[in-house]
């Protein structure tokens, strides 16, 4: 079926009443669905919101929401907190008097997760209904900055037209370009797997990486993560190793460094039930010998693509990087009524809120007269490990670049969560912050490694963003006992070189 669009009235540039649409929005996630819904609900126009989810390599798909909702940050959060209920009742329950006995369903876990997630597709749904958006379960393809082609599941075909189109059509995980990688699966996968993950190896050092790493081997399941180089590229690098030691001195995760998988190979029989596959690695350098080990699950962690390739960007003249990321600026692209949102946008973080925000502004700069843009600078983010990692503001290499090392002091100090006290008397948080000398101490950056780092960061990004200082945070007092509290009390620079050696109060 083919739907063909009158062409715009001769004589001129079409009026906003000539389009089908004031706004097409291209991706259903997170940024898509804010700027869908402020627009279509806030300022009363006619949206329509594209949302077509490709099957991974495996043939997993999932509705509408984007990443985060149905293959990122939710199921995520809730695996990472099963597999910290593991931990507690494994490590922590009989210390503090509980008997008790344990044993993990994966199977369960994440049928519950799913249909916690069918849950909140059904309501974006009904949300963006509600909002007086027209919701299109079909591929978008640019025609012009004015036409979008669009094919649903049946093959249908559509054209449609708006004044103005919005990118947001989110990443998706990059596979290695080795053989037999059709036997790995991705996050894309991995929260929707029938089966146990059984042995795994975690192929990269992504935050994605760390994170699947962690929950899997608080559920109980033998844990390797193969790292080329460095963990968390792109973070403070000291709280990065700082992170896998933790990970694999007190929660038994393993790490083979410096390798790269260069072959899989899918054994014929079974480990009870299981499949066996066979992963061949070299060192990263190409200096060495292959070796072989043999995982029940092999989930690739190395990356993320935008999805700008296939649908129709070059087309119509939108600018990206060798990557296939946007270039934009305050979300423009360089082709008129063309804007990006989200993961899409080269050099803009990628995570939900940045996402949700950016829609929700773009959509007032649209059509109204505001001028509020979104700042990408110190914007707080959680590693969701065993041992959570929060961070907003600047690295301390960033610091030292930026600023001068001799202008940058350093505060830190280990933490003791007295949760741990009982049984896990060794395990320790860490804490510093990062100010700039010359302008009163203010805080240019802070990073925390603690149980629940995300919510302590939500909070004290706030105050970063109001111009902390390193005397406002001494002139706070701290609430006890908590890891926060360090916040408020650290006197030891690293500049001194004192051995720490916080014991707790």
């Amino acid at each position: 079926m083919s739907v063909e669009m009158d062409p715009p009235t001769a004589g001129g540039p079409p009026t906003s009443e000539e389009y089908d649409y004031d706004l097409i929005v291209i991706g259903g996630g997170s940024g898509g669905l804010a700027l869908a819904k402020e627009a279509a609900s806030t300022h009363g126009k006619r949206v329509a919101m594209l949302d077509f989810v490709r099957p991974s390599p495996q043939g997993t798909t999932w509705g509408i929401g984007g990443t985060c909702v149905n293959v990122g940050c939710i199921p995520k959060k809730l695996m990472h907190q099963a597999g910290l209920i593991g931990e507690t009742l494994k490590t922590d329950a009989a210390a503090f008097g509980w008997d008790v006995e344990t044993s993990f369903s994966w199977e369960r876990s994440v049928q519950n997760i799913t249909n916690y997630i069918r849950s909140l597709n059904f309501g974006y749904r009904t949300a963006v209904r509600d909002a007086g958006a027209k919701y299109i379960n079909a591929y978008g393809t640019l025609l012009s900055n004015h036409q979008v082609k669009h094919v649903n599941k049946r093959d249908e075909e559509g054209i449609i037209s708006g004044k103005y189109i919005v990118l947001a059509p989110g990443g998706r995980p990059r596979i290695p370009n080795i053989p037999g990688a059709e036997h790995g699966i991705t996050s894309d996968d991995i929260f929707t797997l029938p089966r146990k993950p059984g042995k795994t190896l975690v192929v990269g050092a992504s935050y994605v990486a760390l994170e699947c790493a962690g929950f899997l081997r608080g559920m109980g399941f033998e844990v390797s993560v193969m790292v080329r180089s460095i963990l968390l590229r792109g973070f403070d690098q000291d709280m990065a190793e700082k992170i896998g030691e933790n990970m694999e001195s007190f929660h038994n995760v393993g790490f083979i460094r410096g390798r790269v998988p260069t072959e899989l190979t899918k054994k014929e029989d079974t480990d009870g039930g299981l499949p066996q596959i066979a992963v061949t690695s070299m060192p990263s350098n190409g200096e060495g010998e292959a070796t072989s080990e043999v995982y029940n699950t092999v989930l690739f962690a190395t990356g993320r693509d935008p999805c700008t390739r296939e649908i129709g960007l070059e087309a119509v003249g939108v600018n990206l990087d060798e990557k296939g990321f946007v270039y934009t600026d305050n979300e423009a692209t360089n082709v008129p009524n063309i804007y990006a949102l989200g993961d899409v946008m080269h050099d803009k973080p990628e995570l939900t809120p940045t996402a949700i925000q950016a829609g929700r502004r773009l959509a007032g700069r649209l059509f109204t007269a505001s001028t509020h843009t979104v700042d990408y600078t110190n914007v707080p983010t959680t590693v969701f490990t065993p041992m959570e990692y929060g961070c907003c503001g600047l690295t301390e290499d960033d610091a030292n670049t930026k600023y001068g090392a001799e202008n940058i002091e350093v505060y830190h100090d280990n933490v003791v969560p007295l949760e741990y006290g009982l049984a896990r008397t060794n395990e320790r948080g860490y804490v510093k912050v990062l100010v700039h000398k010359l302008e009163n101490e203010r805080v240019v950056g802070f990073h925390l490694m603690s149980p629940n780092a995300g919510e302590i960061t939500q909070g004290l990004a706030v105050a970063m963003r109001c111009g902390m200082t390193k005397a406002q945070l001494d002139d706070t007092i701290g609430i006890h006992p908590t890891c926060a509290e360090a916040f408020c009390s650290l006197r030891t620079t690293k500049r001194s070189g004192k051995v720490l050696s916080t014991t707790g109060c």
